[in-house]
């Protein structure tokens, strides 16, 4: 009998699918990979969550998670061998300050020409002030919520990594050493490279891949 495993529905450079993928495989949980194509969406994604935006996890229970917050509350109430769920309050607080608002302007910054409404340096500026509270937070200790690394660091780093790769020179230019450290840091390790390889667009027929 073939085992049953959670099926994530990712894209491999999208900061809330990379999100979803560290904290999964940090946590031990191997998932079903199906690696996704944004202009060619598979129906059966779509038929499990009609807004039709990656990750998608579905469970071998039915039950189906399509927003990046809850997959990582999920993985950690399945397993939380580094003992990250204390600090659950730190991670709400940065996910509130990433996702309903820094995340506007990195888009913005990072598709400046679908929104000429100000020039790309204001769209960038207007991002900044989040990259300066990490920085500040991060001069006081090396991780985000502690002296290692955390669920935080996790939900937070592929936002930061997107915004800095939009002009890399720019990004290291900046004044937020610790914040650069940090980014090194994460883009280094083996977790990051272990969710980054690369899949071939899902289809049907084929043979499944295990993530974790």
């Amino acid at each position: 009998m073939i085992a049953q495993y959670p099926i994530l529905y990712s894209f491999r450079r999208c900061p809330y699918a990379i999100r979803a993928r560290l904290v999964l495989s940090a946590c031990n949980i191997t998932c079903e990979l199906r690696e996704v194509v944004l202009k060619d969406k598979p129906q059966q994604m779509i038929a499990l969550s009609p807004k039709a935006t990656v990750p998608v996890l579905e469970l071998p229970n039915g039950q189906v998670i399509d927003e990046s917050y809850d997959i990582i509350v999920w993985a950690l109430k399945q397993n939380d061998p580094h003992d990250w769920r204390p600090y659950k309050n730190d991670l709400n607080q940065l996910v509130e300050l990433n996702d309903n608002e820094f995340k506007n302007h990195l888009d913005k910054y990072k598709y400046s020409s679908q929104n000429p409404e100000l020039p790309i340096e204001q769209h960038r500026q207007k991002g900044e002030p989040f990259l300066k509270h990490l920085d500040a937070i991060l001069q006081k200790q090396p991780y985000l919520s502690s002296s290692e690394k955390t669920v935080s660091d996790l939900a937070i780093f592929p936002f930061i990594r997107q915004f800095a790769f939009v002009d890399k020179d720019y990004f290291d230019s900046l004044p937020y050493p610790h914040l650069q450290r940090w980014l090194d840091g994460q883009l280094n390790s083996s977790l990051f490279k272990n969710v980054m390889k690369k899949h071939p667009q899902w289809q049907p027929n084929q043979d499944r891949i295990l993530f974790s």
